[in-house]
């Protein structure tokens, strides 16, 4: 089959150019992040907000009262590298000027123990989506330059609030990394323990082979290592490198691995932009694929996959999860599911809130809109090559 043929078909469907596809992942940001960061910033957020709770639900009172700030750290977890970027149509600028204003008063309600959408910021699941919330404040340091200094305190007061936590021994220790690693990038008091506890425990132990760690000392076939491992790692060896050569080795197995992760993750969506829904909290819709996006907003895409088949196999989970009907409901909050509104498919512990983290999707969007990323043209990722009947070089596992 004629492989020049193939792809200008492929152009000829998709008939997107850049800054088209660059203005639809802008559009459906706009229509994830809205309703959480404009409520936020207008301190209605607990008065607008639906909290539907899993059928599986295991605490309710508790799963509701945090399902507010679940929200508000996956959303800004997600589009925080947008706020920090440039370019683009007049439009998108206009609106993330309009965000960059929402995050600043959002997060002042967030933390301000006299407003009405102050956040239950003390207990497990608060860790949780704290970290969301720190991640977010690491990946875009003009928030919190830009945050006065009332509000600074107020920030770190409440962060402070979950540092009696003892986090599960999972994934859940880089939430309380995490945290420290915002600390220590603002150069405020933080513990070096917890993140040396984060990054030695998954570099040294829990490692499995072929990019994946395990989840705490059992694998579990799931998408975690996308929703946190290899995202948070990242995240924390990037800041603590610029204080300390301490994590040097763990940081070139991170990057390794990371690569290998990324390739199977881009081999993992199909032509029509549909995945695996294996594991669980699959409701994370395109969350599944932070990893992905996480390494091309890093620039650390392996050289055997190219920016813009990633832009593509993206653009098509994006398509794939969140236009189709009901995946919002009539007052535009995200519905439980992943195609839709898929209510069965929720574990015990989700809520309206847990969903957001499927704002992580956007993270290339803190590429700027000139980037190779969003300018280079369009090619079809792995499996829309191979199901194309074009010859694609094979897959191989990275043995250490």
């Amino acid at each position: 089959m004629n492989l020049k043929f193939l792809l200008v078909s492929f152009f000829l469907v998709t008939q997107l150019n850049a800054q088209t596809i660059r203005d639809r992942w802008v559009e459906e940001l706009d229509k994830v992040a809205r309703p959480v960061l404009e409520n936020l910033a207008q301190d209605q957020l607990k008065a607008q907000m639906p909290v539907e709770l899993s059928a599986h639900i295991d605490n309710p009172d508790s799963r509701k009262q945090v399902a507010y700030l679940e929200a508000v750290g996956r959303t800004i977890s997600g589009i925080s590298p947008w706020l920090m970027s440039e370019g683009g149509s007049e439009k998108e600028i206009t609106l993330r000027e309009k965000y960059k204003q929402w995050t600043l008063a959002g997060i002042r309600n967030a933390v301000n123990p006299k407003a009405k959408d102050y956040l239950l910021w003390d207990g497990g699941q608060p860790l949780v989506d704290a970290s969301f919330f720190a991640l977010g404040l690491v990946r875009c340091p003009w928030i919190w330059e830009n945050l006065d200094q009332e509000t600074k305190a107020m920030t770190v007061a409440a962060l402070n609030q979950s540092q009696h936590i003892v986090p599960v021994y999972s994934n859940w220790i880089l939430f309380s990394a995490m945290i420290e690693a915002f600390y220590a990038q603002n150069e405020l008091t933080y513990d070096p323990v917890r993140i040396e506890y984060g990054i030695r425990e998954f570099t040294e132990h829990w490692s499995v082979g072929d990019g994946l760690f395990s989840d705490g000392n059992s694998f579990a076939m799931d998408y975690y290592n996308s929703y946190v491992i290899h995202p948070y790692l990242s995240a924390i060896v990037e800041v603590m490198s610029k204080k300390t050569r301490r994590y040097d080795k763990q940081t070139e197995k991170i990057t390794e691995m990371g690569q290998r992760y990324a390739q199977i993750q881009e081999r993992s969506i199909a032509p029509d932009g549909s995945y695996p829904l294996y594991g669980r909290s699959i409701v994370y819709r395109g969350g599944a694929f932070q990893h992905l996006a996480d390494a091309a907003l890093r620039e650390k895409l392996p050289s055997s996959i190219s920016p813009s088949q990633v832009r593509s196999a993206l653009t098509a989970v994006l398509e794939k999860t969140l236009a189709c009907p009901d995946t919002y409901n009539d007052q535009g909050w995200l519905n439980i599911g992943v195609c839709g509104y898929q209510p069965e498919i929720a574990d015990f512990y989700i809520t309206t809130g847990s969903l957001y983290l499927c704002a992580n999707i956007f993270l290339p969007l803190g590429l700027n809109a000139d980037h190779d990323f969003w300018t280079t043209q369009e090619e079809p990722w792995t499996s829309r090559k191979v199901f194309d009947g074009i010859d694609v070089p094979g897959d191989h596992a990275l043995h250490k």
